[in-house]
This record gives structure tokens, sequence and C-alpha cells, in this order.
């Protein structure tokens, strides 16, 4: 039985959701077989994983999601059965000079790939608080929901500071999505407490780091720059953050044992620890394919109890960071978190 969670009155989403950035065209090294994508993914619809997580600048991604709908339409289905959460993430040079005409079009634009009339969730990123605009790009935002573009709003990637920013200035908020693992507990530094405090869900991504907490890399070397994509790059910074290499395997050692008392992979049981946080309302896991739905549905067949969450506790006891806010690292200008994002793939110019 696949766990769901009402985000706002009448609005329902699995717990897991299928997040699609390793199917954008900056992401793969070769193009994406669009029809043998649709077909996985509305595999993923017909297993109980309804939920599915995008972005503007995750290039061609929303117009495949379109392509779901479609098909999904002429089946027969629903579309309301099908929940679709994208963001607005404005241009990095282009937040001196945002307006209001530039968000209705890039939400157009969404509404447009998706073929639909209203967009489900819009999560809303920005990328340097130097620039302090957010509240105003946020009222344009909430304006577009009062003429029903736009079903609900969120945030993604803010710090405590700014979303209480936002929060405080009224803006009605139902869920926050932010990076957290057994690698990274930055959201426990504030920000669990805000949502608990506002009644917003936490949609949490990263939970198994890349695939780095998985059985396949217990026992190896560490591996070195340059590694084979962006996301694995990104999770070595983190495990690097974490402690290093060492304490990493001895946190997969021991993942890898309760995995086995479970009867699951050790990537259930990072997803599982993740689902079990305080204000964790969904995880966000790859789902470009159906390879590893079965795989998947498995975090709902068992909890993890006090033995556990005590073995665990040992290695993340001692862990070093990620410290600070979460996204803080990344924001640091040169800094080599930040060194692997883009910045500029909205292209509303």
């Amino acid at each position: 039985m696949i766990d769901r969670i009402d985000l706002a009155p009448g609005y329902s989403i699995s717990r897991l959701i299928n997040g699609l950035w390793q199917l954008a065209t900056d992401h793969q090294r070769r193009a994406v077989d669009r029809e043998t994508a649709v077909r996985d993914l509305s595999r993923l619809v017909e297993a109980g994983l309804t939920t599915f997580d995008c972005a503007d600048i995750y290039l061609g991604v929303e117009e495949l999601l379109g392509e779901l709908l479609q098909a999904y339409r002429v089946a027969g289905g629903r579309l309301a059965d099908i929940q679709i959460h994208t963001k607005f993430v404005p241009d990095r040079s282009h937040l001196a000079t945002i307006t209001r005409q530039d968000v209705e079009r890039s939400i157009d634009r969404s509404l447009g790939r998706l073929g639909v009339e209203r967009l489900d969730l819009v999560q809303f990123h920005w990328w340097d608080y130097e620039m302090p605009r957010y509240i105003e790009a946020a009222g344009w935002l909430a304006d577009l929901q009062q003429a029903g573009k736009i079903r609900l709003l969120g945030t993604t990637n803010f710090d405590v500071p700014r979303m209480r920013e936002l929060l405080d200035a009224g803006f009605e908020l139902v869920a926050h999505q932010a990076q957290y693992s057994l690698l990274d507990h930055r959201p426990e530094a504030g920000l669990v407490e805000l949502c608990r405090e506002y009644g917003l869900g936490l949609l949490c991504y990263g939970a198994i780091a890349g695939g780095f907490l998985s059985e396949r890399y217990l026992g190896r070397g560490e591996p070195m720059a340059p590694l084979a994509n962006r996301s694995l790059t990104k999770y070595k910074l983190i495990i690097d953050e974490f402690g290093g290499w060492e304490l990493f395997q001895d946190l997969l050692k021991i993942l890898v044992e309760v995995s086995q008392r479970h009867g699951v992979s050790p990537s259930s049981v990072a997803v599982r620890w993740v689902l079990e946080r305080s204000q964790v309302a969904a995880v966000i896991v790859g789902g470009r394919t159906a390879t590893h739905v079965d795989e998947n549905l498995r975090v709902f067949d068992f909890s993890l109890d006090e033995e556990d969450q005590s073995r665990l506790d040992g290695p993340l006891n001692r862990a070093l960071g990620p410290a600070g806010e979460p996204f803080g690292l990344e924001r640091v200008p040169g800094g080599p978190h930040a060194a692997i994002l883009k910045t500029e793939l909205n292209r509303l110019d």
C-alpha cells in the first residue's frame, strides 16, 4: 500500500515523488527516447506513484510530462489523478531586472508545456539574496495563484530567515523542498521547526545521495574527480563535508546491515530514514525509468525501529557536517558546491 499525504485540503500526493531532473536535456549524454520515457512514466502512475517533480529549468521535462498527461487523457484517465510539481527559477542574471510580466510569461510557458489550465504546485527558487526582490516576485506568483493559474505555492532551497520573511509577509505556502539525507542534516538547524510552526510539508531530495547510499559503493576506494556526472560530483562533495570517505564507509556498512535485517535494499533504508523525519511529507527519488519501481515501493513495507536508529546514530553522531543553512554551501560564491550549479537555464530572454 503506497502512503499518501494531504499537502492541502483536497490535494493528496504520493509520499514518494518521481524526480525527473535526470531526464533534462542538459543532463543526459544522449537524447531521451520520448516514447520509452512516456511509457515508463505511465508505469509509475499505474504503480501508484502519481506525483512528479520537475522545473522550468529542467529542459524538455515539462514537455515530456505534457506528453504523459496527453497519453493518460487519451487512455481515459483523469488528469486529477496525476500531480505535477514544477518550479519557477529565474536566471541569476535576471534577478535585478525581473518584472511581473516575466513571471507571468514563465508560468504561462509551463502551462503550455504541460498542456494544463492550472499548475498543481509551483516551487519558488531565488539564487542570490543580494538581489532582495524575492518578496516582490513571490507577490506576483501569489497574484497568478489568485488568477487561477496556480493551485498551490511552495519554495525550494530558501534559508530559514528568508522563509520566515516570506511567511510573515502573508504568503500562503504549503511546502518547502530541501536536500535531506543520512549524510545531510542541515534542515534540522531551524528549517524543520519553521515548517512545523507554519504547517509546511518538507519535500526532500538527495535521500540516496545520487546513488552513493547503495551497496555497490561498500568497500570501494574513494572515487576521484572527474566523476561521471554532476549528480555524483555534487554528492561526493556532501560526503567530504560529512566527514570523508572512511566515515561514509562506516555508515554504509551499517546501512547495508540494517537493510539485510529488513530484507530491502540499502537505498530503501536511506529513503525510509528521511520519510520518518519530522515534517517530511515526501521524498523525491529519481523516476526517469520504471526499472526500480518495485524496489522503491518497498519503502512502505517496513519501519525503522529503535535498534536500527541506534546503530545508524553511531556514525551519524561522528559526522562533521555539512553545517549551516540548507543550500548555504551551494550559495558560497566561487565555492566547490556552487561551481557545479547552472544558474542560467530559464531563458526568459
